[in-house]
């Protein structure tokens, strides 16, 4: 705890007047509600006041290679590799994890909730053509989805009007989904704190292919000079914390826990 706090001590110093940054997060993070508990012990903890860019983890990415937020906390392994990889990033830091969850109608028409895989589960959908909500917007759920399908032998070009493009953050897609009656890939987290049930359930779970990490990746001062670098490193060692281990593994939604964290 006491080197924890001389860390950030001395980065706070070199921080100066340079108390705000700018944090692309994911919508599936800020849908699960986290965000409205970290962002205040944040302030709290060290005076940096975080502003969040809620987007998918495609628009994350871009918005780090334009330089036009200071650090981002997205989930997508080999996209966020490939960041650092191009020169955008620092380093990749991973902060903790939850999982990925098939949603559907209560009824089951396709019986995913008796697949023993996820591979199964979305190849007793095609089979159904039970309708199926995408997020289609270059998330990081929307690329694992995408992952998911190849492993399953499918491809949703091919698919027909039951496949539904949506092109929308996670609790708009969930919403959808209830609507239609259709069947969703979502993080769990995002779904324990969707409030529009009514007829839906999680309905398959567990495969190891549903892992979902979340990682930290701050911008390259190097690529883009005016980004603060400093704010950055700071919440960096607030996020690997103590401190911020308590909260995200103690964030629950009825009992139940959202995040693990791991960070190292």
């Amino acid at each position: 705890m006491m080197r924890f706090l001389a860390t950030l001590l001395a980065l706070l110093g070199s921080m100066a007047q340079a108390d705000t940054m700018r944090l692309a997060v994911t919508t599936s993070f800020h849908n699960s509600g986290l965000s409205d508990v970290l962002i205040p012990a944040i302030k709290e903890d060290i005076g940096l006041e975080v502003q969040l860019l809620v987007v998918g983890t495609g628009q994350a990415l871009r918005l780090g290679q334009g330089g036009d937020v200071d650090a981002i906390l997205v989930h997508s392994k080999a996209a966020e590799e490939a960041f650092v990889a191009d020169g955008f990033g620092t380093h990749r830091r991973e902060i903790m994890y939850n999982d990925f969850v098939f949603i559907g109608p209560k009824a089951d028409g396709a019986g995913v909730k008796d697949a023993i895989t996820a591979r199964e589960a979305l190849q007793r959908i095609k089979a159904r053509n039970a309708p199926f909500v995408s997020r289609a917007d270059d998330s990081g759920t929307h690329k694992k989805e995408l992952v998911l399908w190849a492993d399953a032998n499918l491809e949703p070009a091919t698919f027909g009007a039951w496949y539904k493009a949506v092109g929308a953050g996670m609790g708009a897609s969930l919403n959808t989904a209830s609507g239609l009656g259709a069947y969703i890939l979502a993080d769990r987290a995002s779904w324990l704190n969707f409030g529009n049930k009514a007829g839906m359930a999680l309905l398959f779970a567990g495969d190891p292919a549903l892992f979902n990490q979340y990682a930290y990746l701050p911008v390259n001062p190097e690529r883009h000079a005016h980004v603060n670098a400093e704010a950055a490193t700071a919440l960096e060692v607030w996020l690997t914390s103590s401190r911020a281990s308590a909260l995200i593994n103690d964030y629950q939604i009825d009992g139940e826990a959202l995040f693990v964290f791991n960070a190292q």
